[in-house]
């Protein structure tokens, strides 16, 4: 390979096993990998091995940032975010204002900027790292409990201050005042940012479903991933040239999709990227430290580091705890959002190139804000780890108060069979999740009143998106045995808690079934076949209790049976050499021999005999 070549491959190379140990020697140590994968960037970048240009990858990995906010934006519906409205604007101002004037004054008082510069060194600090605030609080699975949404509505405040906040910083340089500003220019980019969310909210509502639905019925997986690719990758470019945050036009894609019949199918195949996009975002922030500026200033930056993570955790906490939210989880925001964010990485070079910050400063500050960003996980890890010692358990509820309880089920497969599986579930209120690959079957759910998500439910991402993990009980009613077989061996060795119901299609497969482990199968023609024997019964005089018990007695048969070759094989006795055929067999024996009615069935079961003997 060219020289090149074998850089990038290095590269790459490098950059994936420090991943891995990364998350290997966090997880180890108890701590989050965002600490693990900001250490490991320190080690391969220009300090260490210098296996890349830092400036190049962390513009690669900015992707993983837009991204996650897609997912984000995935996981909300408009009308739960317009519910947020309260939080997003009330919560999000007061965090930013508050933050913001504490961190000027401290610079202009303590550390002798100039007005300019503090306010910009404040409102640079005061925005906190949406990637690892986020990833912090989702690993703990605590992004749908109210601090995770107060949390999440300051980052999303951030991102849609992030703007105006750019545009003030040349309003601030020196001289700024004796130009004129164009106001006409003002009202364009104004007029470009809402033209560019409008055509993201009529291409969301209006074209993408359709566009999914062509590409599902082709059955082209990779043509899926393109698309949802596409999707974030368009809705991104298309806010950045209209001057707003890319991962807002990502947040705002999401959004737009969470109620995609589709929706899960999107989350399993931009996942995978987010997760090692994010991983190299944070290795490149490691990267981009300036160790000669931390040796030469080790004490003003230990300094400057415990008074941002000081003050922006007062701040923050004592705005959720204002918003009655419990202390510890209080103290968990605070130090969740304690870390300066990538904003501060465009904002300070910002700030010298327009003469605000001198080089020193703008050195130090940087230096600062990626100290903050090591130091945020480690921080939120303590917390985590030793918070429960401090806090009186809750008590529990008492043993019977279960009366309102719905169970949650995940049926896979909305044919007939998992139809009438549904009907059942439905009808007594239980919330029941829906995966299937038909499309004609997605477009007929909506009589049930129901979610179903477009997506392949032999894929392991698939069923962890549709939330397989927080079931009790998942229904595997596809119509293709090694399908089936699949999703239990999937779901056993990767998944753990949900009980296993699956459809079997005969008896060969309830015995494969029952081997796997399955909490229960059900041959899928068994019960229906004994209710219409027993109504048969009944119309010949036979008494409906006499009927029942006869049916009850042939169940009863036919596992024991089953059980029996389960032990010895479903042709024990046969000829070892020659594999027979599976054929019925009478589970009581006949009190007389069979006849045949005519020539044909004469000449069939003489063949059968001399066969057979």
């Amino acid at each position: 390979m060219p020289v090149d070549e074998h850089a990038l491959f290095g590269g790459a190379l490098a950059f994936m096993c420090a991943a891995v140990i990364a998350v290997l020697v966090a997880k180890r140590i108890g701590f989050s990998p965002i600490v693990g994968y900001l250490l490991v960037g320190i080690a391969i970048g220009p300090i260490g091995f210098n296996v890349a240009d830092p400036s190049v990858v962390h513009t690669v990995a900015e992707l993983g940032v837009v991204m996650l906010l897609f997912l984000v934006g995935l996981e909300l519906k408009p009308s739960h975010l317009l519910s947020m409205g309260h939080y997003i604007f009330g919560l999000g101002t007061a965090q930013l204002v508050l933050t913001s004037l504490a961190f000027a004054l401290l610079a202009y008082f303590g550390l002798g900027f100039g007005v300019a510069a503090a306010v910009v060194s404040g409102l640079a600090l005061s925005v906190s790292g949406t990637a690892i605030a986020l990833q912090l609080v989702g690993e703990r699975g605590d992004l749908g409990s109210p601090y995770g949404q107060r949390t999440f509505s300051i980052l999303l405040f951030q991102d849609i201050a992030v703007v105006p906040l750019l545009a003030l910083v040349p309003l601030l340089a020196p001289g700024s005042e004796t130009e004129i500003h164009d106001p006409k220019a003002t009202l364009m980019q104004a007029g470009m940012a809402v033209g560019a969310i409008a055509v993201i909210v009529v291409a969301g509502r209006y074209l993408l479903n359709p566009l999914f639905r062509v590409l599902a019925r082709s059955g082209a997986r990779e043509a899926m991933t393109a698309a949802a690719l596409m999707v974030v990758l368009g809705a991104a470019g298309l806010m950045e040239i209209a001057g707003m945050s890319a991962a807002m036009g990502a947040f705002l894609a999401g959004l737009l999709l969470s109620e995609s019949t589709f929706r899960h199918e999107l989350e399993a195949n931009v996942d995978a990227f987010r997760g090692l996009l994010l991983a190299i975002f944070f290795m490149s922030i490691g990267m981009t430290l300036n160790i000669d500026v931390i040796l030469h200033h080790i004490p003003r930056l230990v300094v400057g580091a415990l008074a941002v993570a000081v003050i922006k955790s007062v701040v923050v906490y004592l705005v959720f705890r204002a918003d009655n939210i419990a202390p510890g989880d209080s103290l968990r925001a605070s130090v969740a959002l304690m870390a300066a964010g990538e904003f501060a990485f465009v904002l300070f070079p910002l700030g010298l190139a327009n003469n605000i910050l001198r080089t020193e400063q703008t050195d130090l500050l940087i230096a600062l804000a990626a100290l903050t960003m090591v130091l945020g996980p480690l921080l939120f890890a303590g917390v985590s780890r030793f918070l429960p010692r401090f806090t009186p358990p809750a008590p529990e509820p008492p043993a019977d108060d279960f009366t309102d309880a719905d169970g949650s089920v995940l049926v896979i497969g909305f044919g007939r069979f998992g139809q009438i599986v549904s009907q059942c579930l439905l009808a007594q209120d239980v919330s029941v999740t829906i995966i299937d690959k038909d499309v004609e079957m997605i477009q007929s759910a909506g009589r049930f009143g129901v979610h179903i998500y477009y997506g392949d439910g032999t894929r392991l991402d698939v069923l962890r998106a549709a939330g397989a993990e927080t079931m009790e009980v998942i229904c595997i009613c596809v119509d293709n045995k090694e399908d089936a077989n699949r999703i239990v061996e999937i779901v056993r060795t990767s998944i753990q808690g949900p009980r296993l119901f699956v459809r079997s299609f005969d008896r060969v497969h309830s015995m494969e079934l029952v081997r796997l482990g399955v909490d229960f199968e059900l041959r899928e023609t068994l019960e229906s076949a004994l209710s219409f024997g027993a109504r048969t019964l009944e119309a010949l005089g036979v008494s409906e209790s006499a009927a029942e018990a006869r049916i009850a007695d042939v169940r009863e048969r036919d596992r024991a049976r089953l059980e029996r070759q389960m032990q010895d094989g479903l042709f024990a006795g046969a000829d070892p050499f020659t594999r027979p055929k599976v054929e019925p067999e009478p589970l009581t024996e006949p009190e007389h021999r069979a006849r045949p009615l005519n020539p044909e069935a004469q000449d069939i079961l003489t063949h059968e005999t001399e066969f057979s003997g």
